[in-house]
């Protein structure tokens, strides 16, 4: 697992992008990674916001192609992280 400064890092949607942004983010990613986590039931459906969506999608891209920081950008719609979105708060509303 690849480190920054010894921290495990995400990728995740940034709060100022537009719908279509998002929508096209996860269509991208999706396209090149098995989003099936996503899907109603599995852990990653809940929340089913679009930003929430987004940022999963973009995070299995990121990972998949080895967290590098030019695999988070998706046309500057993207931030790296370096807590676990999962257990934030920030996509919960």
């Amino acid at each position: 697992m690849l480190l920054v400064h010894g921290q495990k890092t995400w990728c995740v949607a940034k709060p100022s992008s537009d719908q279509a942004t998002l929508l096209a983010n996860i269509n991208y990613a999706c396209s090149q990674v098995d989003c099936r986590v996503m899907q109603k039931g599995c852990p990653c459906y809940s929340p089913a916001t679009l930003i929430n969506r987004a940022s999963v999608a973009m995070n299995l891209y990121y990972q998949s192609r080895g967290r590098n920081h030019w695999n988070c950008d998706f046309r500057s719609s993207a931030l790296i992280v370096m807590s676990d979105p999962s257990k934030s708060h920030m996509y919960l509303s």
